[in-house]
């Protein structure tokens, strides 16, 4: 299964079956995902733990229904009719989560970190996702809005605030998850980051002195090695018997060590004096 897939499973689990409000409060969010201005409403998934998990409540608020199987989809309709007056109290930090959650079971999507952070709600209109919006911030987390064709979306892209909005829902299994591979996956990146900085350094270590080198063969060649000053001289030979070191590790090998910067003035001094 997907780890969107994954995620439905596990809320589907939850039990919030002994309080009524937080059932009624999970159905709101569904309905905040489905088109409700016909007399029929209809709920279409292809995941079977979500159609379980509407039909269960629906039972809970002896709703009538009928469910029916379409090649992979499973849909539920019930009459609009039907809905019972909603009640419940939306200053409950349990009941807000419960929308949140039944949002998201009526239309989220989450993908999986291995590829990209990316977790998306659709809803059928404008009010519907303000509404959403207004509760998932007052859990301190930052949505993004995105306007489809037939339907308004909310979306997060980043990985913390992911997080933060599954042990939201309670999935908690699915944060630790979660959490597993965002911090694997940003440690290689760091690892991959660093590897190509040093490599970077490398090449350009390598370069200088490949510069140098052929400079300092040159200043041989035209037998005027001897004429250079003894400072000159003596980093000269240094290049040429250590092409790989550093500008730091030249410095450490002179006679009297001194720093990369000056390391590095005497060297170019060798390159202006073959380039004469």
């Amino acid at each position: 299964m997907s780890f969107s897939a994954n995620v439905k499973e596990e809320l589907s689990k939850i039990n919030i079956f002994g309080k009524p409000e937080i059932v009624e409060a999970e159905l709101y969010g569904y309905l905040l995902t489905i088109n409700t201005e016909s007399s029929k409403i209809k709920f279409l998934t292809e995941n079977e733990y979500n159609i379980n998990r509407l039909n269960k409540l629906l039972n809970k608020l002896k709703i009538n229904y009928d469910i029916k199987i379409q090649g992979k989809n499973y849909s539920i309709i019930f009459n609009r009719s039907e809905i019972l007056p909603l009640d419940f109290n939306m200053e409950n930090n349990d009941v807000q989560k419960g929308i949140v959650r039944g949002a998201f079971l009526g239309s989220g999507s989450i993908t999986d970190p291995n590829t990209r952070y990316h977790l998306e709600i659709r809803l059928v209109n404008e009010k519907n996702r303000k509404k959403l919006v207004e509760i998932i911030k007052n859990f301190g987390i930052e949505v993004k809005l995105l306007d489809r064709k037939y339907s308004y979306s909310i979306y997060i892209k980043d990985g913390e605030e992911i997080s933060k909005f599954l042990a939201l829902i309670g999935a908690n299994s699915s944060v630790l998850k979660y959490e597993d591979i965002r911090v694997l996956k940003e440690t290689k990146n760091n690892v991959n980051r660093k590897v190509n900085c040093e490599t970077a350094n490398l090449n350009k270590t390598v370069n200088a002195s490949i510069v140098q080198v052929q400079a300092i063969e040159k200043i041989i060649k035209q037998k005027r090695f001897n004429s250079l000053p003894e400072n000159l001289q003596e980093i000269a030979d240094l290049r040429l018997e250590n092409p790989d070191a550093t500008l730091a590790e030249l410095g450490r090998m002179l006679k009297v060590p001194i720093g990369k910067s000056g390391v590095n003035h005497r060297l170019k001094k060798i390159i202006e004096i073959s380039e004469e």
